[in-house]
């Protein structure tokens, strides 16, 4: 069973329902309340929740600094527990660089310095507490012996470098997902960066590009199109023997970026048999809402973050910067907005966060457009991303107890948590023991 801290607002409905003697509507209304949060903490129980993207620093993967302790970091054991988050999704994630031997080579080192860091994780440091998946039975054996889950994704494929062996090397070390590209074309694939400014590199898929789809439907790593180009990802589907995902995209038609899909891309997701992971990252879900906040709340993150003898950077800011001078600043950023939140709250008329609602306004958009079996769960955790509500792994339970508001059934609740992920999971699989 999980183990989840009850939200403040039941505690706070209990007593209003003791000492309200005024109005039976309002008991009534508070015990109805009520209800539904226990059915919800139920069903959050009982079902296997799975976040397909959890951002890591290697620095908290130390015998002395690590994810058995409860860090500043959005995701670890002691979060995962508190919030009932059985699977996360930890991410090898390489910035763009060079299309040079160099920068394969550097991409290449720090892509293994991730792998073990998860590696030692699970091996090493808290092998009683989480234990690596492979494939959707070791996910459910794992989570019916009571411990987290484990699971490897690679966010950008440019540490393959030229080197199309490098795939099965990295399928070897338990990724089962890959994206092609990131923020800025790789020599695999063009990234939807390049909608910025009309500049593309490939015009979709390289012909390593393509071999990699072609290897990786080969071993059973399922390909992933959240940061490739339109285009790409079109070229994907067209050549893929087996179903795809965005392991973090939300519905572009109610936030127009370029990392979200539109109308037309959710289609072909629906026939390839895919599944969108819905992301809870506050620049993908509500642009209108996050930047009325982000322009009132910047001083204050600049002054605090001076406060701290670092700088504030913004997503464009942050462009320029090396991956060390980026993971520099990520250790400060969560204690940062964090401190400028807190601040906020106590300035009256103050614009509101991007909040679960408006996360779960994509997940009904999609699954009215496309159905609920291709509608998935993620929060870019670490990586940038936490709405109000779902700010760390420790608020899992709040998705799931808008979903119960909001009408969806355990079965469906249990589809948009794991199962939708897992089917594709088995059907890329399926695929490779076929080849």
């Amino acid at each position: 069973m999980k183990s989840l801290y009850l939200p403040l607002c039941i505690l706070i409905m209990v007593s209003s329902c003791k000492n309200d003697t005024k109005s039976s509507n309002t008991a009534t209304s508070n015990n109805d309340s009520i209800t539904l949060i226990e059915r919800a903490k139920a069903i959050h129980e009982r079902v296997i929740t799975l976040d397909t993207h959890c951002d890591i620093n290697i620095k908290n993967f130390t015998d002395s600094i690590n994810y058995t302790q409860n860090l500043e970091s959005q995701v670890n054991l002691p979060k995962m527990k508190a919030g009932g988050l059985d699977v996360a999704w930890f991410i090898v994630y390489t910035g763009q660089d060079t299309l040079s031997t160099e920068g394969y080579q550097k991409a290449y080192d720090n892509a293994m310095s991730k792998f073990n860091a998860i590696h030692k994780l699970v091996d090493d440091i808290a092998p009683n507490q989480i234990e690596l998946a492979l494939n959707s039975n070791d996910v459910r054996r794992i989570s019916k012996s009571g411990k987290k889950v484990a699971m490897i994704g690679i966010e950008n494929g440019y540490p393959v470098g030229t080197e199309i062996s490098n795939v099965e090397k990295f399928y070897n070390l338990g990724a089962r997902y890959m994206s092609l590209s990131h923020n800025g074309h790789s020599q695999l694939c063009d990234s939807n960066t390049g909608e910025e400014d009309g500049v593309w590199l490939h015009n979709g898929l390289s012909d390593l590009g393509k071999e990699v789809v072609k290897e990786m439907n080969r071993l059973g790593m399922m390909i992933d199109v959240s940061h490739p180009s339109k285009e790409s990802m079109r070229q994907m589907i067209e050549l893929s023997k087996a179903p795809i995902i965005a392991s973090h995209s939300s519905a572009r038609a109610l936030c127009d970026h370029s990392r979200n899909l539109d109308d037309e891309q959710l289609e072909w997701m629906k026939q390839n048999g895919g599944v969108i992971q819905t992301v809870a990252f506050q620049a993908y879900t509500n642009t209108e809402k996050n930047d009325a906040r982000n322009k009132a709340i910047k001083d204050i993150r600049k002054e605090i973050a001076t406060s701290l003898g670092t700088t504030w950077y913004d997503w464009n800011d942050m462009k320029g910067l090396s991956d060390d001078e980026k993971n520099a600043f990520f250790e400060l950023r969560a204690k940062i907005i964090k401190l400028a939140d807190k601040k906020a709250e106590n300035m009256s008329n103050f614009p509101p966060k991007v909040n679960v609602s408006d996360f779960v306004d994509h997940i009904d958009y999609m699954v009215k457009k496309i159905g609920l079996e291709h509608v998935g769960i993620s929060s870019d955790f670490d990586g940038g991303g936490g709405i109000e509500g779902w700010s760390d792994a420790s608020e899992t339970f709040n998705v799931t107890l808008e979903l119960v508001k909001r009408g969806y059934t355990e079965k469906e609740i249990e589809m948009l948590w794991s199962g939708n992920l897992l089917r594709v999971l088995d059907e890329v699989q399926a695929v490779a023991q076929k080849s």
